[in-house]
């Protein structure tokens, strides 16, 4: 995945949430270092950029590191990893030799908690499509689940995906907070080209909607 070169970024340990969201506005939060393909992963449908649900939220979850997400309508069983800032002040992604990996940024709160988790992944690698190439096809309404080391399983309800320009990084709408427990997916999408790489991102932004009890 790849993004245009942000500001510079602050020099310091892992920031709260508080201070993760000046740093969200401020662009510095993109992902970066993509390995991609000319050939094109699906995008999203525009009638599903607006957000919006009826599905009431589920109560806030405490704290708990999420393991794995499920996706199944694009067929996504795939294990997280931590992912942090680089250097440079990008969002980290997984090994891109790993397609079958996705990463939870430790900077945001944990899915299922009150905020905005934040999960990415790489859309394809040297070798063909990887974790999230499918991630544009999916429909408002559907679900996403990520299990959390807790044992519980929190369900989350699509209600907006959109692919954003990265020149144009929407930061207050992808990664702000509403009060409530959210979910932002983030994958490359757009147009591509051997010498930029994508020129936007896959944007999914969900909510809780249930809670499983795994045991």
């Amino acid at each position: 995945m790849s993004s245009p070169a942000p500001p510079a970024a602050p020099k310091a340990r892992r920031p709260s949430w508080s201070l993760l969201a000046v740093i969200l506005l401020a662009g510095v939060l993109l992902v970066h270092h993509g390995v991609s393909r000319a050939d094109g992963p699906p995008q999203p449908d525009p009638g599903a950029a607006k957000l919006g649900t009826t599905t009431p939220p589920a109560d806030p979850l405490p704290a708990a590191v999420p393991v794995r997400v499920r996706i199944p309508q694009i067929g996504v069983d795939a294990p997280l990893t931590r992912v942090g800032r680089d250097k440079e002040g990008w969002l980290e992604a997984p090994p891109p030799e790993d397609a079958d990996l996705a990463g939870w940024f430790t900077g945001a709160v944990s899915p299922g908690e009150r905020g905005t988790a934040v999960i990415d992944g790489h859309v394809d690698n040297a070798d063909g499509p990887a974790v999230f190439y499918g991630l544009g096809s999916l429909k408002k309404g559907q679900h996403i689940e990520i299990d959390r080391a807790d044992g519980r399983t929190a369900v989350f309800e699509i209600h907006g995906i959109d692919v954003v320009d990265k020149t144009d990084f929407p930061d207050r709408r992808v990664y702000g907070g509403t009060g409530l427990p959210e979910l932002r997916v983030i994958t490359c999408g757009g147009s591509y080209s051997k010498r930029t790489g994508y020129t936007g991102n896959v944007v999914l932004y969900g909510l809780l909607t249930a809670v499983h009890d795994r045991s």
